[in-house]
């Protein structure tokens, strides 16, 4: 079952138009976590002057990652789409590299997932930016609590 969901998820997220311009990548699934990968593309440049990806592309992965990791959680159905998302930038994308976000559903309600998210560069151990969320929890017309 659990494989079943990760793959759903997989499927969905790489069925999603802007995951595909974006070149999103899922690296990882399962269990409530999930890991996507973006690469350094020039035509997402925020600022020309530094080469550095703009804050919306890094966005869009990490609220990506974070409905991914809700899908492959074992106690939620397939469906889910974003409440809130909190997002603090750190610092700026080092021009060139892979940007991976990585996310973890911690906290499942009847109707509503919480989690976290981080995203990194090649330098893994500090981050471009951290994200904090909460996510639908969509269940089946007639499904029990």
């Amino acid at each position: 079952m659990r494989d079943d969901k990760a793959s759903l998820a997989k499927q969905f997220i790489q069925a999603i138009p802007h995951s595909r311009a974006l070149n999103m990548r899922v690296e990882q699934i399962g269990d409530g976590v999930a890991e996507i990968s973006m690469p350094y593309d020039e035509a997402l440049i925020g600022d020309p002057q530094t080469g550095v990806i703009h804050g919306g592309a890094v966005s869009a992965l990490m609220d990506t990652c974070g409905g991914a990791a809700v899908m492959s959680h074992p106690d939620a159905p397939a469906g889910t789409a974003t409440i809130s998302l909190r997002i603090d930038y750190m610092r700026a994308a080092t021009p060139g590299q892979r940007i991976t976000a990585r996310a973890e559903c911690y906290h499942i309600t009847r109707s509503v997932a919480f989690v976290r998210a981080r995203a990194s560069d090649a330098d893994a151990d500090n981050p471009v930016a951290t994200a904090s969320g909460s996510f639908t929890v969509e269940r089946p017309k007639g499904a029990g609590a």
